[in-house]
């Protein structure tokens, strides 16, 4: 089994290894590339654009030459995996669309936290898309001044404010947490209410194990 991961973090290497190894899932089966020049293209121009979106789908087509699966782990370039996933041949999947699916599965209100401006519209129509099935209702949050603590590389004081914007959540009246984006995992482990929030690196690698095997 091999499972592919295009980043737009080096960051988020280490966050899928620990993933994979929560999961017993050795990291020999994981391959990661980064592409930081996507999301910044992404950043400048306050989207994806359309050359955005054919380099990102042919990276995804790339990798998926030498996998059993590929996992798209940035939100912002979500959407673009629908144009070349039928082309691939094997399971591509979105990290926020497995967890998307996750968070709204019982229904309930359900809080989905950003940290990047760039993912807020789609995360807010994956997360609304899979609310319909479920009769979840989905408010999707940015949480402030955290994206710039992350680029600046300040990772501690940007997990501890995650975290403390997923206690809030859930001391709203939150049925379930879900931190939208990958680089947002940490923070799970540093939240202080009884029930943790749902994140995307586990969802995503489970999901992937589980369509190699279908």
């Amino acid at each position: 089994m091999r499972i592919a991961c295009l980043h737009t973090a080096e960051s988020n290497i280490g966050v899928f290894n620990k993933a994979a190894a929560q999961l017993n899932l050795p990291e020999t089966q994981l391959y990661h590339e980064v592409r930081a020049d996507l999301l910044l293209a992404a950043e400048l121009n306050r989207g994806v654009t359309l050359d955005i979106e054919r380099q990102t789908g042919a990276a995804l087509l790339d990798l998926a030459r030498h996998a059993d699966a590929v996992l798209l782990t940035c939100s912002t370039l979500g959407p673009c995996i629908s144009a070349v996933s039928e082309r691939a041949g094997i399971p591509m999947i979105r990290v926020d669309s497995a967890l998307a699916e996750e968070a709204t599965r019982s229904g309930g209100r359900v809080i989905a936290l950003c940290t990047a401006e760039t993912t807020l519209q789609p995360t807010r129509q994956l997360f609304e898309t899979a609310a319909r099935q479920t009769g979840a209702t989905v408010e999707v949050r940015l949480v402030q001044g955290a994206w710039d603590l992350f680029k600046t590389g300040a990772h501690p004081a940007y997990l501890a404010t995650v975290a403390a914007a997923a206690d809030d959540a859930y001391r709203e009246g939150a049925s379930l947490v879900a931190l939208a984006q990958a680089s947002m995992a940490g923070a799970a482990g540093l939240t202080r209410q009884a029930r943790k929030p749902l994140t995307s690196p586990a969802t995503g690698l489970i999901a992937a194990i589980k369509a190699i095997r279908d």
